[in-house]
């Protein structure tokens, strides 16, 4: 018997304690038929345990309040009240339906999960109103705007192209500032931040192929600096002036303006070239004269020296190298003289030779007759060629020399058999026809001695006048017409 009323208090225990269970369970189903569960987030906000009739009333009052700020692209804000524009929430069940899609009876199982949902609530708005306000923001409204700048070639500092990055200004486009706040509104966002396509945006960017192609074909013909081999002086071609020198045409086509080359050997020429200039000279009293004129020095082949430029730059490798030279002299560079050469002091009527700076000959001499304006040309000249024996023809005369060496025209040095005396003022009133007579002697030891390509520095003390017409083709220096 009391085996019998332990079963029956034990079958009453676990029927009674199912039946709570039971009634709890179906409560607790009950209730999140109407709430969601626990840990739940809509669109971010926390609605554990809330009811649907919760976020409604959240909704409708986030219609009321809502307020969109809107940043332009230099950090500025502006702000669109939602009543201004009548913002208001649609009721279209969307509440209901997100809790309806919450299964009430396996809420055992979620209560220890995070439900993170999102919910496509509804507004209205005049969307006229809305776009009048949008239009009328203060930032599409400017007087100026800072237009974007392309990305484009440059050169720095130091003489190189390089691309210069583009730059976006602030002009905006105003349709795509509207497109952009109202997909704002229709998302319920409360802040816009315009992104790259709300601007005028550069038409040429840094990553532009046809740009990046430019650049290379720049700093190929930039890598082409030409070191110029002349004496006593630093001469170059350098980056920075072919640069100057390159043009960029449309589609960023690079072109080598040959105008701007002939420019620059133009400059080279007008510094370097030799061929008549003034220059100080020591005679061999030791005074220092100015003397210029004459055929002698280097004079560059401006047409041969702009070819070979075009030629090196279409390298595109560093070119160490002499100008392009239509005549050379003895000597590289300004000083181009040296230590080798004939003076002639006409005024003291002498010849000095120096080879290598050593004097090694000198003597007396008749030089033109300077009377009647046929004295003998001064300036820089060199030997031309040597001849013996040699006949000299004018216009009223014939003479036979042993040794002949002309430097200025017809104008030479030679022998002169016919003269007992050398020297003093004799070539005043009965100088030469212009050439530069020495004794028979002098003459064959310089004919020996002296080089094709020798200079001759021929000078007077004084002014003088020289008419003749080998004073004028050899370009004497003190011709003073006819």
């Amino acid at each position: 018997m009391k085996k019998e009323k332990n079963t029956i208090y034990i079958w009453v225990t676990v029927i009674t304690i199912a039946a709570i269970v039971l009634v709890l369970y179906l409560g607790a189903a009950f209730y999140f038929q109407s709430h969601f569960f626990p840990d739940t987030t809509i669109n971010g906000e926390d609605y554990g345990l809330k009811t649907a009739e919760t976020l409604k009333e959240y909704n409708v009052e986030l219609g009321g309040t809502y307020l969109l700020t809107v940043y332009d692209r230099d950090g500025n804000e502006y702000t669109l009240q939602g009543t201004d524009f009548s913002y208001a929430y649609v009721d279209a069940r969307a509440e209901e339906e997100l809790l309806e899609s919450q299964n009430a009876f396996v809420w055992p199982v979620e209560l220890t999960k995070e439900h993170a949902c999102t919910m496509e609530a509804a507004w209205s708005y005049d969307a006229d109103v809305l776009e009048e306000l949008i239009l009328s923001m203060d930032f599409l409204n400017q007087t100026e705007y800072e237009a974007p700048q392309d990305a484009a070639l440059t050169m720095s500092k130091d003489g190189l192209y390089e691309i210069t990055p583009e730059t976006y200004g602030n002009t905006p486009i105003g349709e795509n500032v509207v497109s952009a706040v109202t997909a704002a509104v229709d998302a319920g966002l409360t802040e816009c931040t315009l992104g790259d396509d709300c601007y005028v945006a550069p038409e040429v960017t840094a990553e532009d192929e046809q740009l990046a192609q430019a650049l290379e074909q720049l700093q190929f013909y930039q890598s082409a600096v030409i070191q110029y081999e002349i004496e006593g002086v630093e001469e170059s071609l350098s980056a920075k002036e072919i640069g100057e020198m390159l043009v960029i045409g449309e589609d960023y086509a690079v072109e080598i303006d040959e105008d701007r080359v002939a420019a620059f050997v133009q400059t080279l020429a007008s510094t370097y070239n030799t061929y008549g200039d003034v220059r100080s000279f020591v005679t061999t009293q030791g005074d220092t004269i100015e003397i210029g004129g004459g055929d002698y020095g280097w004079v560059i082949d401006k047409s041969g020296e702009a070819a070979q430029i075009l030629e090196d730059l279409a390298g595109g490798e560093p070119v160490t190298r002499e100008p392009v030279y239509e005549q050379t002299a003895q000597v590289s560079g300004l000083d181009d003289i040296g230590n080798t050469y004939v003076e002639l002091d006409y005024t003291n009527q002498h010849l000095y030779y120096y080879e290598d700076g050593t004097l090694v000959l000198d003597c007396d001499i008749v030089s033109g007759k300077i009377s009647n304006g046929n004295g003998s040309p001064d300036g820089i000249f060199k030997i031309v060629y040597k001849q013996s024996p040699a006949t000299l023809v004018g216009e009223n005369y014939a003479s036979d020399v042993t040794y002949f060496m002309p430097f200025a025209y017809n104008v030479g040095i030679h022998d002169a058999s016919w003269r007992s005396s050398f020297g003093g003022s004799i070539y005043i009133n009965s100088g030469s026809h212009g050439c530069i007579n020495v004794p028979a002697s002098a003459a064959q030891q310089l004919y020996e001695l002296l080089e094709v390509g020798t200079p001759v520095v021929a000078y007077y003390r004084e002014a003088v006048k020289l008419t003749s017409n080998s004073s004028k083709i050899s370009n004497a220096y003190s011709y003073a017409g006819e």
